[in-house]
């Protein structure tokens, strides 16, 4: 109505008309006459006068007033209009709304005109064609037109016809691909339904006789299973692949599905129902692992090639590569259904499936561990066994408690797959490492080590104060030492937090280990650790240090006074705001912070089952410690030890796991299930005897039982958490030394960053639809390097012309060969420039940051499927 009352105005004022007529036969514009503002200008309807009326007042009795003659018809012939001499001397108008809107759109082709005509509908809403304004281009034709006013319809977020397509299955009501979405009946109403299916032919070459969404979508997805499979599809399904134009568009659709955070998850509900409808599972027995390896389109092909790995793993025991398992588990993880970033829902239970994946690995690590050790523990004294241990030896109790947290986290998923790896594992561990490792190190014991407990090269626990607090506050009055004693944190554990503390920038963490006191109990190892001339026994059996009990944490808080020292509970500290904690440490040159989770999940029987996920919570918490004191308390020093470790398996001990005593013996003044402290405690064939003065240096004559290996004693009964002995397990005591760098110079050599990737070759020329690249990262993955995970695909400026790959980089191996992963990108089916420059861009897929970016020439003998 504005252009209207612009285009009325000039004939009136800018070329001085008095008359103008205005037909309308249409009568497009009636219900808006009342809206025109058209100063000194009087509107006339002439279907509301006669003609004759008319004539004596525009020319009798107002022949100078000015008039717009409105008529909701075409003109009269010549012979019957009374007001032919008017006319002929006065002007006249045409609103056609077809050209008004060729104008209001900035279209230039003409002959749209009765194209936009039959849209009338459509645009006589205001807001959409509003909408549509902001999508059309000049030079659009009747279809590029159409695809936007459906575009408008569905509500999509572009006009381009995959995300229309999308959009369009997305809003299928109840993932029920028997209903239709609301918007299909208004393509109907707005008479662009026709539009739709030719749009679909054009892509993908999917043409019937009664043309539906379900039969689309099928077709789709099969073409894209077919398209990723490594082998021919069953006769069963192949009918239903598009041609290769059409399933080259239906991979790069499908993909863009899948990448949408906002649409992806009708995608897992309506692939679950089209898996379905083609009976999928009755076909993929034909098809093996390999075959399926690229495979994204269908959940049941991630659960398939998940229950197929694991089958890998248990036949191949003896003889595993777990770089191959590695190679297909994580390109798993780096697809669609077991990506750990994308939501967990009940139509993609990723989660699961991720942890599925990683135990997977795990599982092959320890497998291969074992099998490079098949010749059994034969180290010739008790030092090799102990640095055995801290070297390679602790992998295992890591890997077996990694693969317990991630086969844990598939069940509570009720997802049970990994059921019969786990009893393997469980055989693997028990039967071929804590036993064999139990009867070497038994050996060492009975051949000395017991009655001396002391290792050439490694500290005592005992010792500890002396030797890693007071070395470092002898530098200086100002030096500060904080320690955090976490309860039953064990070595393996403590190399994990390690790793972790040093991929955090301007911090420094070694670890080193101590011989743990005998027995290896909480009540000992406190007090060892504290600072002291004597540690001693009560007749009682109760433990102190210089004379003063040790077994509270205020009591511990006493004694640390002597050394300008306090005592504090983990989670109090961590409470404490920056300024509390501040004023809290200020007075103290030493702050015992005491940490008690592993211990006390553990060591009841109620919580036991949740030993692993108490470490996990341990090693996290631990870290946060560490940050807070560096970064809110200034702390320079810290250390981060233990008091003893533990034994824990997930299978609960059978008789042959316990000790065949049932009575305790004379003298018996504690009894547990690792050990029993007494006085004058009888030899026993069944059971290790020494002194804690040998093992602890603590002074009353107390004496103790432990069992031999990783027995438990009959009448402490039979939990899984147990410690107290002298297994490697539990008395190998880790010692973190952690420093904050503040030297600029050191502390660049502590910065992190994510490994680099590289496209192996150059002059990179696309000359088929489907284009593999080989992807390298620049060096190995450790502490300060970081692993990448990258999406990777082909663009024309801004807009990708492929499908998005994923693929994560975090080989730790020196081998190069271990280093190149590759890629498949698909090219949409449509023509491309051979004298163009197009991008292959490889993003970091959490932040979105280019990592790189090459030169891609594409050309391709276009052929015409359809």
């Amino acid at each position: 109505m504005q252009r209207i009352e612009s285009a009325l105005t000039d004939q009136f004022v800018t070329e001085g008309q008095r008359l103008v007529f205005w037909n309308d036969p249409e009568r497009e514009f009636e219900d808006s006459l009342a809206t025109l503002n058209l100063e000194a200008v009087t509107l006339l309807r002439l279907d509301a006068h006669p003609a004759l009326a008319v004539k004596v007042r525009l020319e009798q009795e107002d022949p100078t007033g000015r008039y717009l003659l409105y008529a909701p018809a075409e003109p009269p012939e010549p012979e019957q209009d009374w007001l032919l001499d008017i006319r002929l001397y006065s002007a006249s108008f045409r609103a056609d709304r077809a050209s008004m809107l060729l104008a209001e759109l900035g279209l230039t082709q003409q002959a749209l005109r009765p194209h936009l005509a039959e849209r009338a509908k459509f645009f006589a809403n205001r807001e959409r064609l509003e909408r549509l304004k902001k999508l059309v281009s000049p030079d659009d034709g009747a279809l590029d037109l159409d695809r936007k006013l459906i575009a408008v319809l569905v509500k999509a977020d572009q006009p381009e016809f995959f995300t229309i397509l999308i959009a369009l299955f997305d809003a299928i009501p109840e993932g029920n691909l028997d209903l239709l979405p609301p918007a299909w009946d208004e393509l109907e109403k707005q008479g662009v339904r026709a539009s739709f299916w030719a749009l679909v032919a054009n892509q993908f070459g999917y043409q019937e006789e009664t043309p539906n969404l379900k039969n689309l979508l099928i077709r789709l997805m099969v073409s894209d299973l077919d398209h990723a499979c490594q082998a021919s599809l069953p006769d069963g399904l192949k009918h239903l692949i598009l041609a290769r134009q059409g399933t080259a568009n239906a991979v790069v659709c499908l993909a863009q599905w899948r990448d949408s955070l906002t649409r992806g998850p009708s995608y897992d509900t309506l692939s679950a129902v089209v898996a379905q409808a083609i009976k999928l599972a009755s076909h993929l027995g034909a098809l093996s692992i390999d075959d399926l390896a690229e495979v994204k389109t269908f959940l049941l092909v991630e659960q398939t090639i998940a229950s197929r790995l694991r089958d890998r793993v248990l036949e191949t025991v003896e003889t595993i590569k777990p770089e191959s398992i590695r190679a297909m588990a994580s390109r798993r993880q780096d697809g669609y259904w077991a990506a750990p970033g994308l939501p967990n829902t009940p139509s993609a239970p990723r989660r699961a499936l991720f942890a599925v994946y990683q135990a997977l690995q795990i599982a092959a690590d320890l497998f291969a561990l074992r099998n490079a050790q098949m010749g059994g523990f034969g180290y010739p004294d008790a030092k090799a066994l102990f640095s055995a241990y801290t070297r390679e030896l602790y992998r295992y109790d890591q890997r077996y408690r990694q693969f317990c947290e991630f086969a844990d986290a598939a069940e509570s998923c009720d997802w049970d797959i990994l059921k019969s790896l786990r009893q393997t594992v469980e055989q693997v561990y028990g039967t071929g490492f804590v036993a064999e490792l139990a009867r070497q190190w038994n050996r060492h014991l009975e051949s000395g080590l017991l009655d001396r407990w002391r290792i050439d090269g490694i500290p005592n626990q005992q010792g500890f104060y002396a030797r890693e607090v007071a070395r470092v506050l002898a530098k200086g009055a100002d030096r500060r030492v904080f320690v955090i004693i976490s309860d039953a944190f064990r070595y393996e554990a403590a190399q994990e937090l390690t790793e972790q503390l040093n991929g955090q920038y301007r911090l420094d963490a070694t670890l080193s280990t101590q011989l743990g006191v005998l027995p290896s109990y909480t009540g000992l190892g406190m007090a060892a650790l504290l600072p002291h001339g004597t540690i001693d026994y009560t007749e009682s059996g109760g433990i102190r240090v210089d004379g003063l009990p040790c077994g509270s944490l205020e009591q511990r808080g006493k004694l640390l006074e002597s050394v300008q020292g306090v005592a504090v509970k983990a989670d109090i500290f961590m409470s404490m705001k920056k300024d509390e904690g501040r004023a809290f440490i200020k007075p103290y040159r030493v702050v015992y912070v005491y940490h008690n989770q592993i211990d006390a999940v553990g060591d009841s029987a109620a919580t036991e089952d949740h030993a692993f996920d108490a470490v996990r919570q341990a090693i996290d918490t631990l870290g946060d410690l560490v940050g807070k004191i560096v970064n809110s308390l200034n702390g320079n020093h810290l250390l981060i030890t233990a008091d003893h470790g533990f034994l824990f398996q997930e299978t609960p001990p059978g008789e042959t796991d316990k000790n065949n005593l049932s009575t305790k013996p004379a003298g018996t003044l504690l009894a547990k299930k690792r050990y029993l402290l007494g006085r004058n405690l009888p030899a026993s064939d069944q059971a290790y005897r020494d002194s804690t003065q040998v093992t602890a240096g603590a002074e009353g004559g107390m004496e103790f039982w432990i069992p031999k290996g990783a027995n438990r004693f009959h009448f402490v009964g039979g939990s899984r958490f147990v410690h107290g002995g002298a297994m490697p397990q539990e008395i190998v005591v880790p010692v973190i030394r952690v420093q904050h760098v503040k030297d600029t110079a050191k502390a660049s050599k502590t910065k992190t960053h994510t490994v680099g990737v590289s496209v192996l070759g150059n002059n990179f020329k696309v000359t088929t639809n489907r284009h593999r690249f080989q992807l390298i990262q620049t060096e190995p993955v450790g502490e300060r390097v970081k692993p990448i995970t990258l999406k990777i695909g082909l663009y024309d400026g801004d807009e990708p012309v492929t499908n998005l790959e994923t693929l994560t980089f975090d080989s730790p191996s020196s081998d190069m060969n271990q280093w190149q992963k590759a890629v498949s990108l698909t090219l949409e089916g449509r023509r491309f420039d051979s004298k163009r420059v197009y991008q292959l861009i490889l993003r970091d897929s959490e932040t979105g940051v280019e990592e790189a970016r090459f030169d891609v020439t594409i050309d391709l003998a276009f052929t015409n499927d359809f």
